[in-house]
């Protein structure tokens, strides 16, 4: 790359800490740029170097940066250059799992995780977030949760003999929530116990939070009257704590994909009960990421779920927004927390549920409201929060008021807020609210999506502009016939092959685009409202021609069909001549059959 101007060292450095972002504080945080600053003062005792720029969280489950700078005019691809950073990366290694390092000379860049160059990379300097996103890779054994999961939920039913399928869950969750936040559970201790450790610690972690939202005391209420047929299994105990304990250490070893080990936990869960007494149809995981990229949602948007349930949508967002703004140490995070994230759930179990899902992220502070959507109250509470995206999976069921939330949601909203919602595919087109809907709120696109996403019911994405009338605007429409997922015996659908990513990647490109598929259609709305399936051509064999002709024959001859069938069947089972041949087929041989 052609140099433009001259830099000296201390000037590559001095940019690089604004671009980076390390000239900010931040709780929790030690970072900086210098040549006087030792790794013995950075906590690696006994060791002297002294990097050039560094970015080291309290939390050492989060990436650290370490980085080395030199002049424009030095060479960085000279190996005495990169042998200086993986020093200096192996001493924050002894410590840390994952050190970015970045060797910098103004106008050139190479990037490093865990001292292996990274070639698909920015050639300019990024702030720090962009280089906190390079590790997200993903390495939680996802067939271990589910067995795991499974092992949970047969202990609490059959040992315990929890018979309340939510109660089960919401005993596991805070069970989590509570190993999250440094409950004392061990083996050998009894079930009274081990109820009392869960609950102090639970308490202890809602103690700031009820500040904001009193509500939160719900999920303490529900898990205090759960109630067991049998506490004196020790085997049981010992064994929940166990698998518990390992659940909650992949949710914290796996920093940026820890929502992916609940999506699994609450997905395992839900596969014995497809739906609550309040209609809810749980998001899959692949879903709710696919939803999150197709109305951009970014670390600045006030995200919305209506209809939360156990909080999918909510946590997905959160956890991709804090990995947008640099990770859970970081002052945008707290924000994202505390003023980004909305939800309302009616179901009083199920919203303990969400306040327990969103509390294992480390976060009490979410404004979770337990309401009825269809109720003005919901509708002002939604209005005061100036919402930007929305996230949706309304229950399906008109008793339920399905189109009554859609309709609520898009009049309260700001003008021109993206909301996405799944609907059956017909929704909106059976129901005469579907097109009233219209009148106030655009219908941008609607994706159809596979017909195996939901069991007993087939579903498209339906994507508005909220507060901006439809008028005679076209609508985008397509049909995602396969999502990669295969049914794995006793654990529903999976992306056992690792499919999906590539599959949501193309098809978010391509409904960016609106163009390069076959399946797209433009609709007009006062025609259909729903992506129109091809009809089938019509064909005709030669068995349906001879079907109807003795059909005819049969009634010029008055002849009962009914009774010529049973005659037919008796003659050919019971009146035929069986013989086996030689080389053991069986050959059934007809006699005549008539109409007597």
């Amino acid at each position: 790359m052609t140099k433009l101007s001259f830099m000296t060292e201390d000037e590559v450095r001095d940019s690089s800490k604004i671009i980076l972002g390390f000239d900010k504080k931040e709780n929790g945080i030690r970072q900086g740029t210098g040549q006087i600053t030792t790794f013995n003062q950075l906590g690696f005792k006994g060791n002297n170097n002294k990097p050039d720029g560094w970015y080291l969280s309290d939390d050492v489950s989060f990436p650290a940066i370490i980085l080395e700078t030199k002049s424009s005019q030095e060479d960085i691809t000279l190996k005495k250059w990169v042998d200086e950073l993986v020093k200096n990366c192996n001493v924050v290694l002894t410590e840390y799992k994952q050190v970015v390092g970045i060797l910098y000379n103004g106008v050139d860049i190479r990037v490093f995780l865990n001292n292996i160059e990274l070639e698909e990379v920015s050639n300019e300097l990024q702030n720090k977030e962009y280089y906190f996103s390079l590790c997200s890779k993903n390495t939680i054994d996802k067939q271990r949760i589910y067995a795991l999961t499974k092992k949970i939920n047969d202990c609490l039913h059959i040992d315990f003999g929890i018979k309340n399928l939510y109660h089960r869950m919401i005993f596991t969750a805070c069970a989590l929530v509570a190993k999250r936040y440094g409950a004392l559970l061990f083996k050998k201790m009894d079930f009274t116990l081990m109820k009392n450790s869960i609950l102090s610690t639970l308490n202890k972690s809602l103690e700031e939070s009820r500040k904001q939202n009193l509500k939160l005391d719900l999920l303490t209420e529900i898990y205090s009257i759960i109630k067991m047929n049998n506490e004196a299994n020790q085997d049981a105990i010992d064994n929940f704590i166990e698998w518990v304990s390992e659940i909650s250490e992949c949710v914290n070893s796996d920093y940026w994909n820890g929502e992916d080990v609940m999506g699994i936990f609450f997905n395992e869960f839900n596969r014995y009960k497809k739906k609550s007494e309040s209609g809810q149809v749980f998001t899959p995981d692949h879903i709710t990421s696919f939803m999150y990229r197709l109305i951009d949602v970014n670390k600045n948007d006030r995200v919305l779920d209506a209809a939360c349930g156990s909080g999918a949508f909510l946590v997905k967002a959160m956890c991709n927004m804090i990995k947008e703004a640099g990770g859970i140490k970081t002052n945008k995070a707290k924000e994202i927390k505390n003023i980004q994230l909305y939800g309302i759930e009616v179901d009083k179990e199920i919203y303990a549920l969400a306040c327990a899902n969103m509390l294992i992220h480390k976060d009490g502070k979410t404004n979770l409201e337990q309401l009825d959507t269809r109720s003005q109250e919901a509708c002002d509470w939604i209005r005061s929060k100036n919402i930007s995206k929305v996230l949706m999976n309304p229950p399906f069921e008109s008793k339920y008021g399905c189109l009554t939330i859609v309709d609520n949601v898009l009049k309260n909203v700001p003008e021109h807020t993206m909301c996405a919602f799944i609907l059956p595919d017909k929704k909106l087109e059976k129901d005469s609210r579907g097109k009233k809907i219209l009148n106030h709120s655009k219908l941008k696109k609607i994706i159809k999506l596979p017909e195996k996403t939901f069991s007993g019911v087939t579903t498209s994405i339906f994507i508005f502009e909220a507060c901006v009338k439809q008028n005679d605007d076209e609508i985008f429409a397509c049909y995602i016939e396969d999502d990669g997922l295969e049914t794995v015996k006793n654990q529903g659908r999976q992306d056992i092959k690792d499919k999906w990513q590539a599959i949501e990647n193309r098809w978010v490109e391509i409904i960016k685009k609106q163009a390069g598929d076959k399946t797209i259609q433009w609709l007009k709305p006062k025609e259909h409202l729903s992506y129109q399936l091809p009809e089938k051509p019509f064909e005709i064999y030669e068995e349906d021609f001879s079907k109807a002709m003795m059909d005819y024959l049969m009634f010029k001859e008055e002849i009962d069909v009914k009774e010529f069938s049973e005659k037919l069947v008796s003659k050919v089972m019971y009146n035929s001549l069986v013989t086996k041949t030689d080389e053991g087929s069986i050959v059934i041989k007809m006699e005549d059959v008539n109409r007597d």
